[in-house]
């Protein structure tokens, strides 16, 4: 099925689940989210009254208002009353949601999506370097030493080599004590980690450049320089999405 063949505040066809999913409000949300999200329903446009929403998945009123609870929780949708289940602008969309996010990079062919990740990303790594700079004890620093040291061996294993890299970022993490920081950043990558459209390419050659950068990350948090320690971070990461970077829209949104 496409977009193609729907018409925005039509009744959807029912999706091709294969057996009946064990939490039907869940896989409803999941389906109505993608739908939004690939302009099935428009902002400003009504989703479908709840009955024929009831009928095209063939579930109870309960779990359709259940799924509608949920879009609101998560932004996309506004109760009115009078003028029904009205659909949400994106900007009023939470991005830091799951299925949202995974829809909306799923959609994004520009990767505008994935570069504000990486723009958010560094702006929070950058600033924790800096503190770890400060912080970093003897500990800390063999431990960054010793994962660069590691990844060094595992440039042509890059699944492992992304193991160490995820653990030398989150030390560095870790080390600055900010925890909100840490777990907006870790919460982001969950989010993207298993996507080919973030991972991009992992070849030989990109696991040593990436690791270049990891080296000079720790020199400068060995040598307890928080400013040479933020701009490394900052650069590093920059320089890692670009060279993964799949698309061929000019990445704006990455200039500073």
């Amino acid at each position: 099925m496409t977009a193609s063949r729907e018409t925005a505040g039509s009744v959807p066809a029912p999706p091709a689940w294969a057996r009946r999913p064990a939490s039907l409000a869940r896989a409803v949300t999941a389906e109505l989210v993608e739908r939004i999200v690939r302009g099935v329903h428009p902002p400003g446009t009504a989703l479908p009254p709840e009955p024929a929403l009831c009928e095209a998945f063939s579930v109870s009123r309960t779990v359709v208002r259940e799924a509608v609870k949920v879009l609101q929780e998560k932004g996309l949708v506004q109760v009115r009353q009078g003028a029904g289940t009205m659909v949400t602008p994106p900007t009023m969309w939470d991005m830091l949601d799951e299925l949202v996010l995974a829809a909306t990079i799923a959609e994004d062919e520009s990767l505008t999506i994935l570069d504000d990740l990486v723009v958010t990303r560094r702006l929070l790594e950058s600033d924790m370097a800096h503190v770890a700079a400060r912080m970093a004890g003897p500990d800390t620093v063999e431990r960054l030493r010793a994962l660069v040291d590691r990844m060094d061996e595992l440039v042509d294993d890059p699944v492992t080599y992304a193991e160490s890299d995820r653990a030398f970022h989150d030390t560095i993490m870790q080390t600055s004590g900010n925890r909100i920081a840490r777990g907006v950043v870790r919460s982001l990558e969950n989010h993207v980690i298993n996507t080919a459209r973030y991972m991009g390419r992992t070849e030989r050659s990109l696991c040593v450049a990436s690791n270049l950068g990891h080296r000079r990350i720790y020199e400068r948090i060995a040598a307890h320089d928080p400013e040479g320690a933020a701009a490394a971070m900052f650069n590093h990461i920059t320089e890692a999405w670009i060279v993964r970077r799949s698309g061929t829209a000019d990445p704006v949104r990455l200039r500073r």
